[in-house]
């Protein structure tokens, strides 16, 4: 066979390898018998083997899994991956309806799409040229951690899009985000075949698959009968996509990828109610915790714009949840950063869901003592989705008599000074600020994920810290060395090095994170990404008047308050100038005002692909010249940048009377006014 025919078979075997793979995972209705298969695929690897030079990442070959890494990289989304908002009955539900359609009557007349509320490991997969190129974990919804060659294993995943002889167009760069899960039937089958090699067990099949990909040697996470299901487009660059979620869904399939089957269209918000409430969670093949009620236009979900991590345009019924009955052993108490002292049932271990639970939060004393929750009674505890579990109340009918009550206690089980009860307060508070529980729980949220990401410092490193006398304040670990921790338990050579420089490292963090990581009370990682947009260092910040910070969009008279305050006390500020004197002071990359603003007074919003800029470019000429950019036309807008294949601002604008520019007359208008 000439070289020319060989190839010719190979690639015609790949895709025929591709198409019934696909029959088989995703359609579950296989064409060829499994020996066919086998015989399709050992054939592929013998020409493989005579050309290795022929073998490209999405063939089918690649599947079994690489050489084990030695950690996962970063990789940042093109787009952020949002959370849900949650809704726990029907009234929740119409009260987001309500909500939204006050900000756009749009929604009044707006259709849905009800999907469920996959239990598995967000994924948010990369296509280029159709191919299969890169894979990450949701992460911190900015910043994820490649898993590529974990999800290659996963025959459900397709390497090439679109699967099969159709000619569906696809986009240069496709980015799309799925769900990967196991199945209950692979998930019972594969502790079946645990048990009977005296191998553990696992508790649910979410943990699984998540533990799963996150395998550092891919070909583990190959022995794992791992699925995967897609139902968004997160990012796409060239080409068209859909404007509604039910024509993306259907794409998505046509493409090859599995898609839900239980995802419905429903015309009217009274439909999706019914169907998500009347739907049954045991009825799926797969583990959900609820159902995704969605605003089927895009745009107009585009336009809503989102509460923090929160899409406004879309929200998760969560099922009812699961409650068991046990016995409360114990009740201990947690101090928090703040000197907070709050209460927790320490219970006998009951599995809820899946999940063995050991302790659950009891609220308050005052929770305590309105419930008459005695230590030794058996209580009701609850567990809903991925909520904290809670003790409802205990079941009085089978006390014995044996059951102690319980008293808040009168001094700090940290440090031994005084437990206070402000008058018209429900919170207990230690009234020691150098406390060693709030000093633990204050550098446990600075070495945080979403703060400053410190490797290698959980809360059990932090304690040992604080205990030696090694850190008295953040600031005190930018001073920590080799020496100091080699004295400490279960700390070698290696390991001391590597978390000294993790702490170093993280000096290179934005200011963003620094800020998160100080612990402001209000002040979480999108209020602090605001302060760093506006404030260029922690200096600039520090002379900041309430008036000021009020006047930053979602900052109300709390949190100014808070913010001020923070920055007025002696303490913080000796812990800021201790920071500053060893180099933890990153300066915000705020953008320069200093050269002509031909733009300055002019609000833009910008719709469709640019011919020569991305969505960020545009973003960045606009302001980088003086003009603001919003999400959405509004009657402040004074200009629409207008791109192919716009979506639905295109008609708002139009509605108002709003002009329209192109690429070539943005940049004219900038030379225009620059004149």
């Amino acid at each position: 066979m000439s070289p020319q025919d060989l190839k010719a078979e190979y690639q015609a075997l790949q895709d025929e390898i591709h198409y019934h793979n696909y029959r088989y995972h995703v359609l579950n209705d296989p064409l060829i018998s499994d020996p066919e298969f086998d015989q399709m695929l050992k054939r592929l690897r013998a020409i493989e083997a005579e050309h290795p030079e022929w073998v490209t990442p999405d063939s089918p070959t690649q599947r079994a899994g690489a050489e084990p890494l030695e950690a996962f990289e970063k990789v940042t989304h093109p787009a952020p991956i949002l959370s849900l908002a949650n809704a726990f009955d029907e009234q929740d539900l119409r009260d987001w309806h309500a909500r939204i359609a006050r900000l756009d009557d749009r929604v009044l007349d707006a259709d849905f799409t009800v999907e469920p509320k996959l239990d598995g490991l967000t994924v948010v997969l990369h296509y280029r040229d159709g191919i299969f190129v890169q894979g990450a974990t949701r992460g911190n919804g900015e910043v994820g951690e490649d898993i590529t060659e974990n999800l290659r294993t996963i025959n459900a995943l397709p390497l090439r899009i679109p699967v099969g002889s159709q000619k569906i167009p696809v986009p240069d760069v496709l980015v799309v985000r799925g769900e990967v899960l196991i199945t209950k039937a692979d998930f019972e089958e594969l502790n079946r075949r645990l048990t009977e090699a005296g191998q553990k067990t696992y508790l649910n099949p979410r943990n699984t698959a998540a533990g799963s990909l996150r395998q550092l040697d891919s070909r583990s996470t190959a022995q794992r009968p791992l699925t995967l299901l897609v139902y968004a487009i997160v990012h796409h660059e060239g080409g068209e996509i859909p404007a509604t979620q039910w024509e993306t869904l259907n794409y998505l399939q046509a493409l090859g990828f599995p898609v839900s089957e239980a995802s419905t269209h429903c015309p009217t918000l009274e439909d999706a109610v019914r169907l998500s409430m009347a739907t049954d969670p045991n009825a799926f093949p797969f583990e959900v915790d609820g159902m995704v009620i969605k605003v089927n236009d895009l745009g107009l979900a585009e336009d809503l714009g989102y509460v923090g991590k929160d899409p406004r345009g879309a929200i998760a019924y969560k099922f009812p949840a699961q409650e068991v009955t046990t016995k409360l052993n114990e009740i201990g108490v947690n101090v928090g950063r703040t000197g907070v002292i709050t209460p927790y049932a320490i219970l006998e271990p009951v599995e809820i869901g899946g999940v063995v639970v050991k302790q659950a939060t009891l609220h308050n004393f005052d929770f305590i003592q309105e419930k008459d929750i005695r230590v030794g009674d058996r209580v009701l505890v609850k567990r809903a989705g991925e909520v904290i579990p809670y003790v409802i109340g205990p079941i009085v009918d089978v006390r014995t008599g044996g059951e102690q009550p319980y008293s808040p206690p009168k001094t700090c089980p940290s440090c031994g000074e005084p437990i206070i009860n402000p008058e018209g307060e429900v919170a207990y508070y230690c009234t020691n600020s150098a406390c060693p529980a709030q000093l633990v729980r204050n550098l446990e949220h600075f070495v945080s994920r979403g703060a400053m990401d410190i490797v290698g410092l959980g809360i059990n490193t932090v304690d040992q810290l604080v205990q030696a006398g090694l850190v008295t304040d953040i600031a005190d670990l930018y001073s920590l060395d080799v020496p100091a921790l080699l004295k400490l338990e279960g700390f070698a050579q290696k390991k001391a090095e590597n978390l000294v420089s993790a702490i170093q490292s993280s000096k290179e963090q934005p200011l963003a994170r620094l800020i998160t990581g100080l612990g402001i009370r209000g002040v979480g990682e999108v209020a602090a990404q605001a302060l760093a947009e506006r404030y260029p260092d922690l200096d600039a910040l520090s002379r900041a008047t309430r008036a000021e910070i009020e006047a930053i969009e979602g900052f109300g008279p709390n949190i100014a308050d808070s913010i001020v305050e923070w920055f007025n006390n002696e303490k913080n500020q000796a812990v800021l100038g201790k920071l500053k004197g060893r180099g933890v002071w990153p300066k915000a990359e705020l953008r320069q005002q200093t050269g002509p603003q031909p733009l300055a007074g002019l609000n833009f919003v910008i719709t469709g692909t640019l011919p020569n800029l991305s969505r960020s470019e545009a973003k960045n000429l606009i302001e980088g010249h003086g003009g603001k950019v919003t999400g959405s036309v509004s009657g402040s807008t004074d200009y629409l940048l207008l791109g192919e294949a716009p979506g639905s601002k295109l008609d708002h604008a139009q509605k108002r009377g709003i002009p329209t520019l192109s690429e070539v007359d943005l940049r004219q208008l900038i030379t225009d006014r620059s004149a």
